[in-house]
């Protein structure tokens, strides 16, 4: 019935969409295996792509030959670019997205991949033989072959969703958890977890009234995800709004904390830090009398309305009760209550820089599985195992993204090093060269990369090269265009900046951080005539360059640095017990995680700069 695959990807969430995509275009025979196609690239959560630091991993994720960009931009409704108040290592992308047509244009792009299969049903297993994984098998006992398999369950495997004192099985509202993959996993030596995370009530909009809340509209001049030209910028957009919590429905929700699984001891799994219940709000911060709540739209023309910061567990009749005491939400009905759910991860330290499990050869990981939050952290991790997995039984090198050229190659890197017991979500607070890696360039830092594997486009390649030639001169003309004193020393005043003695290049003057591009031009007329033809995101690339230039020198600086321990390469069947000063914490840790260079084995959390020092003397001898 099934020929024998190349890879088979298990789960169609935003990991294992991008994982099949990615291995599928590279020339791998694929097969996406999940338990119901009316699902494929579900947005279980908020009906949004991007944010802080996200963003940046869906432009990245763009720029190596990834979908989802070009998905979220086919389906999004509104456009925000975040912290465009702070510099632009911070700016980060944001669409709000119709969640029906986000699934439909995943299915429709996946269904055009000539090489992809698909399959649906449960997958009750894997097929190992001598440590290496074979293929997999169906909860109806089909046995499908494969030279590799990536498992990217999301919360599935063993989903236990909590509303007050009921709960039940599931994987999500209304869909079946998936059994078995975690017994076996633990039987083959696989150490495994639990985590929790949550979901809002969703509502009528039309019982909404919105001449009491906050309208939050998109950006004036809205911007796209994708780099390429296959997807357009919007021309129409629907507002958010804002509105929030109060004292009373604080009190109300109170009233059932006894009820909720959070605080009776039923979930023993840890939820995100960063994205809490609001049970768990009112808790933690008692001293706050109210809490913001996002009202965002499901689509262009659903009614339903994502109720964004009132996730919860408890029962719900209290969730009625409270929510029709927050401004504007009188007469609402609710469509779907909010809930817990509760599923197993194993814990990322099991995997190698490649997503590769150590324990079992051409078996990957990505997304929920290994403990993160969130659709763009799951995307990558899909996207890269994917990558791997099909240069791996092509015998060609793996495609590792370092710290200093992706935030993808940061969650990673955090991942398999420092482990996680809690929802990780990404934040540019955990890049150290985030003013290298924002979500401007990562078409220039990344294109050429995903070009080499074979995945990003001859056309793609293309127009990031004709990108930094506009760049490069755009920036040499700057260089060579003289300002006169006379000119502009007057407007230079009215902006607090110092007035200039001589002729000055307009490059100079642009580095001051009191003057932008467009200040420029209103101060000199014939920058205008200089600008002709050159677009407007070559004119704010070439900005950010001249105002960071000596801050991104460093920073290179510093990764040069950095490469000489990067290049230092340990051995997997090092014995770290047969050296003796190193510590018991380090002896521990390394020979739990294998780093595979002196670089890694640095950032395992309890390995200490001494450590380091000691290894690096037993690796020159």
């Amino acid at each position: 019935m099934f020929q024998d695959y190349d890879l088979i990807v298990v789960g169609g969430g935003h990991a294992g969409c991008e994982a099949a995509a990615a291995a599928a275009n590279m020339g791998s025979k694929v097969l996406l295996a999940t338990m119901n196609m009316n699902t494929i690239a579900q947005m279980s959560c908020n009906p949004a792509v991007g944010g802080v630091a996200k963003g940046q991993i869906v432009r990245e994720i763009d720029a190596l030959g990834g979908y989802s960009g070009i998905i979220a931009d086919k389906s999004m409704i509104q456009f925000r670019m975040l912290n465009k108040s702070k510099g632009p290592a911070m700016w980060s992308p944001r669409t709000q997205n119709d969640r029906m047509r986000f699934a439909e244009e995943w299915r429709l792009q996946l269904e055009r991949i000539p090489n992809l299969d698909f399959w649906q049903e449960m997958v009750a297993g894997i097929i190992v033989e001598n440590n290496k994984v074979v293929g997999i098998e169906t909860s109806m006992g089909l046995k499908i072959k494969a030279k590799a398999v990536v498992l990217t369950n999301g919360t599935f495997l063993n989903g236990l969703i909590h509303i007050g004192e009921k709960q039940f099985g599931g994987g999500r509202s209304a869909e079946r958890a998936s059994k078995g993959i975690t017994e076996q996993l633990e039987e083959l030596g696989f150490e495994s977890g639990r985590m929790k995370t949550g979901t809002p009530p969703r509502v009528d909009g039309r019982t909404i009234d919105y001449t009491k809340i906050e309208e939050q509209k998109g950006d004036e001049h809205p911007e796209k995800f994708s780099f390429s030209k296959e997807t357009k910028i919007l021309d129409r957009q629907r507002s958010c709004h804002i509105t929030y919590t109060n004292p009373l429905v604080h009190e109300i929700l109170e009233e059932g904390f006894e009820k909720s699984p959070m605080f009776n001891g039923r979930i023993q799994g840890l939820g995100p830090r960063y994205c809490p219940s609001i049970e768990d709000k009112i808790n933690r911060f008692a001293e706050r009398n109210r809490h913001q709540i996002f009202v965002e739209p499901e689509g262009w023309d659903t009614v339903e309305v994502y109720v964004n910061g009132f996730s919860t567990s408890l029962p719900e009749d209290i969730q009625h009760k409270a929510i029709k005491e927050i401004e504007g939400f009188k007469n609402v009905k609710m469509f779907r209550p909010g809930y817990a759910i509760e599923y197993d991860f194993f814990p990322p330290t099991q995997l190698k820089t490649t997503l590769e499990t150590k324990l079992v050869e051409n078996l990957y990981f990505a997304g929920q599985i290994n403990g993160t939050t969130g659709y763009e952290e799951a995307a990558c991790q899909g996207l890269m195992a994917g990558i791997n997995a099909h240069l791996k039984i092509n015998e060609k090198e793996p495609f590792v993204l370092t710290r200093s050229e992706a935030y993808i190659g940061v969650l990673i890197d955090d991942l398999i090093n420092k482990g996680t017991d809690e929802p990780y979500r990404m934040f540019t607070s955990r890049a150290e060269h985030r003013i290298l890696l924002r979500q401007d360039n990562a078409d220039v830092r990344l294109t050429p990369l995903g070009h080499q594997i074979g995945l990003a486009s001859d056309e793609r390649m293309k127009y990031v090269e004709e990108k930094q030639l506009h760049i490069d001169a755009f920036i040499k003309n700057l260089k060579t265009h003289k300002v006169k004193p006379n000119i502009v020393n007057e407007n230079l005043s009215k902006i607090n900046s110092s007035p200039i003695k001589e002729k000055t290049n307009a490059y100079s003057i642009l580095k001051r951080p009191e003057i932008s591009f467009k200040e420029l031009q209103q101060i000199e007329d014939e920058l205008n005539q200089m600008i002709n033809g050159y677009s407007k995101e070559v004119i704010e690339a070439s900005e950010i360059h001249i105002k960071y230039e000596s801050y991104i020198q460093k920073e290179n600086q510093m990764i040069e640095k950095m490469k000489n321990l990067e290049d230092l390469k340990i051995k997997d069947s090092l014995d770290y017990s047969q050296i003796p000063a190193l510590s018991s914490e380090a002896k521990e840790k390394l020979r739990k995680v294998k780093p595979q260079t002196l670089g890694q084995a640095s950032r395992i959390s309890g390995v200490t700069p001494a450590d380091i020092s000691i290894l690096m003397v037993y690796l020159g001898r």
